[in-house]
């Protein structure tokens, strides 16, 4: 029966815990799965202790660096964790890369290749284990050099589809509530929409008050109080817009719950940017504002040799990851405009009882005979972006400096993340928007 499962082409992995699942959703909950246990593999590779286990593999770290400059001259413990992360990551990344190849243009179940997307998942985990094992025997030379601006540019597309993931979460958020207080008990759902609508604004703006009081200086951080000022100002736009009567007569489901929720990941997102400025002045450590230091007296973090891979925004980053990859794996969505950006179809109700077969494994039912209900190539592709923000979240956007021989933040990571803040934005104000600008198109 297991063997059916791991090998043949029908999902049955979860069907005795959920015998009513689609084959859908089945296989994005094993794939993002795999993500998921790479991740946490991650994970282990930068506790404290890992490094001297690490350093175990042959030529691994000493006397193994072809990197200019860094010939035997880092430190084994700082960057040992980090490589490992990139290996990791990387290996992953090719994994979901390779299956985003091969399902293009896949259209229904009946293609041979949706065999290969739905089944044989012990030797998809072999084909991992195998990248991975030789991920880490590549030689260092620019590897990661080059790989970290893959990283960049791969994050910045990946924390736009969270953004995308969460309109989508909050349009259905909101549907669900005004549908179920419309059948009834109306005070109870408007009161529930009303109570999360005012914590997420009274989170961002307690955001904006803290960001400016611990993240700028009077004479100086004027890329902080940009950055702060900026994304306020266009919150509060997109807040006004939202509930304007022309596009609530366009669309009707449009509202503050949405716009909250956008701001709110906005002000996350902004506070991620500039906890990753190297100017300590205006990027103090959580335990010099928890303990009343100086930021501009030493810290742990900025200790020469020494690396802090966790902090708060790395955390709370990993928790939206969880939320979001879990959410595209399970989404029914009828928004149509993320539905096209996602390349998804419309959600529809879910199947009868799995089916069992002559050998009596329950499977899952299969509905895409008549037509996939979600791009298997965008799919792997957004996992496959997913693995590069994962990468760069553990190692906190991170670059070697051949001078100090430690980990340093970097410029580029505060701009790719504002930016993304700012094309988020820009595509939510743009859902709004949509319908009134061209009334011919079809935006319901």
């Amino acid at each position: 029966m297991c063997a059916s499962c791991l090998c043949g082409s029908a999902p049955c992995l979860l069907c005795g815990c959920c015998p009513s699942s689609r084959n859908s959703t089945v296989t994005r909950l094993v794939f993002s799965f795999f993500l998921l246990l790479g991740t946490l593999v991650s994970v282990i590779m930068i506790l404290p202790g890992m490094e001297a286990q690490l350093q175990k593999i042959p030529g691994f770290c000493q006397g193994a660096s072809t990197i200019p400059g860094m010939e035997n001259q880092f430190n084994c413990d700082v960057i040992v964790g980090y490589k490992s992360v990139y290996r990791m990551c990387f290996a992953m990344t090719c994994f979901f890369f390779l299956f985003s190849a091969i399902m293009v243009r896949v259209q229904s179940s009946k293609d041979p290749r949706a065999a290969i997307q739905n089944g044989f998942w012990f030797f998809k985990f072999l084909i991992l284990v195998g990248i991975t094992v030789g991920a880490f025997f590549i030689p260092d030379g620019t590897f990661h050099t080059v790989w970290f601006y893959f990283g960049v540019v791969g994050s910045f597309i990946f924390i736009v589809i969270q953004l995308i993931l969460l309109i989508d979460f909050a349009h259905s958020w909101n549907k669900t509530w005004v549908g179920n207080a419309e059948e009834g008990n109306s005070k109870c759902w408007f009161a529930g929409l009303l109570s999360f609508t005012f914590l997420h604004y009274a989170l961002a703006f307690t955001s904006v008050v803290l960001f400016y009081i611990y993240y700028t200086q009077p004479n100086d951080c004027t890329e902080h109080k940009v950055f702060i000022s900026l994304n306020l100002i266009i919150s509060v736009i997109i807040s006004i817009v939202s509930i304007l009567p022309k596009v609530q007569e366009a669309q009707p489901q449009s509202g503050l719950l949405q716009a909250s929720l956008i701001s709110l990941y906005t002000m996350y997102v902004t506070w991620s940017a500039m906890t990753n400025n190297p100017n300590r002045k205006c990027n103090p450590s959580l335990l010099s504002l928890v303990s009343n230091v100086s930021s501009s007296e030493p810290t742990p973090t900025s200790a020469p040799g020494q690396v802090q891979w966790w902090d708060a925004q790395s955390i709370v980053g990993l928790v939206i990851f969880l939320f979001c990859t879990l959410y595209a794996s399970i989404r029914s969505s009828s928004n149509t405009q993320v539905n096209k950006l996602m390349q998804t179809e419309e959600g529809g109700s879910y199947g009868g009882e799995g089916e069992v077969g002559e050998d009596g494994v329950r499977r899952a039912v299969d509905n895409e005979e008549e037509g996939v209900t979600y791009s298997y190539s965008f799919f792997h592709f957004h996992l496959c972006l997913a693995s590069l923000y994962i990468m760069m979240t553990l190692t906190n956007w991170y670059q070697p400096d051949t001078t100090t021989q430690a980990m340093q933040s970097s410029m580029p990571a505060v701009w790719v993340k504002i930016s993304s803040s700012w094309l988020g934005l820009g595509l939510y104000l743009w859902t709004l928007l949509a319908p009134l600008m061209f009334p011919d198109r079809d935006f319901s």
